[in-house]
């Protein structure tokens, strides 16, 4: 399958797995949208697997005003897979415009070292009892700068994973020392995973834990039978995400409101 194609898959399939941990994932012909409730605008999903055509412009109108009914902010996904045509326009003459682009990247798991040279002796778990998913919660919320009043709905959110061994979804929490500093979370889909709530507390940063942590996260996602990892990269995490072995296959386009 080629490597543009597994990153959808996995992406798409997060998507859906995340909305539906509280029935909160719809349809409106093609088009999808899901909510987690958080109030932030790159958790709350709205896409289509295919190129908008003119006969989707009012289902587009119908799921943002969703989001406004919902009080919710949203970013609308373009994958490569919906890109041709007239998706851009359509978008645009919905009131969504271009926010950003994302690098996708991808990581073959294969040729992974089992346990590469590190200068920050970080260990790694996988959240198994109610006191890691504590600590799991308060260094995520912390390092992605929720704002307060999203705490409830991101504690909601967070709650909805569960601990089971055979959930898809695997909570991974990097400590140093007794102390708890980083986050991730893997969605595993058959051979391949998506990685996301990739995160280190903010006067921790600049001290080599990220790339660590992205190691680590990689080794544990090999563990569990990956042999491919995906990511999105903000413009901070790319070079750490290249040195740990994360090479760019794509691009996706972010649509959103300005200003949500």
């Amino acid at each position: 399958m080629p490597f543009v194609s597994l990153i959808e898959k996995i992406f798409f399939s997060n998507f859906h797995g995340w909305g539906s941990l509280n029935n909160s994932v719809f349809s409106q012909g093609p088009v999808w949208f899901m909510k987690t409730g958080i109030a932030s605008a790159d958790l709350n999903m709205a896409w289509s697997e295919k190129p908008l055509t003119a006969n989707e412009a009012e289902a587009v109108g119908r799921v943002k005003d969703e989001y406004l009914r919902w009080g919710l902010p949203f970013w609308w996904w373009v994958f490569p897979s919906a890109r041709p045509g007239s998706t851009q326009d359509i978008l645009l003459a919905a009131g969504l415009d271009l926010i950003k682009s994302l690098p996708c990247m991808l990581a073959d798991l294969s040729s992974l070292p089992e346990e590469p040279a590190r200068a920050v002796p970080l260990n790694v778990l996988c959240v198994s009892n109610e006191r890691e998913l504590d600590l799991w919660e308060a260094v995520s919320f912390s390092g992605f700068e929720f704002t307060p009043d999203t705490k409830q709905q991101f504690h909601r959110f967070v709650r909805s994973f569960g601990l089971s061994e055979n959930s898809s979804y695997k909570l991974l929490l990097g400590l140093l020392g007794k102390t708890a500093v980083a986050t991730s979370l893997l969605f595993m889909q058959e051979d391949a995973c998506g990685i996301y709530f990739l995160t280190t507390l903010a006067d921790k940063r600049k001290k080599g834990i990220g790339l660590a942590m992205t190691q680590a996260v990689m080794r544990e996602a090999k563990k569990y039978g990956a042999r491919f990892a995906v990511l999105q990269s903000s413009p901070d995490g790319y070079r750490v995400y290249r040195r740990a072995g994360f090479e760019q296959q794509c691009q996706v386009e972010v649509y959103g409101l300005q200003g949500a």
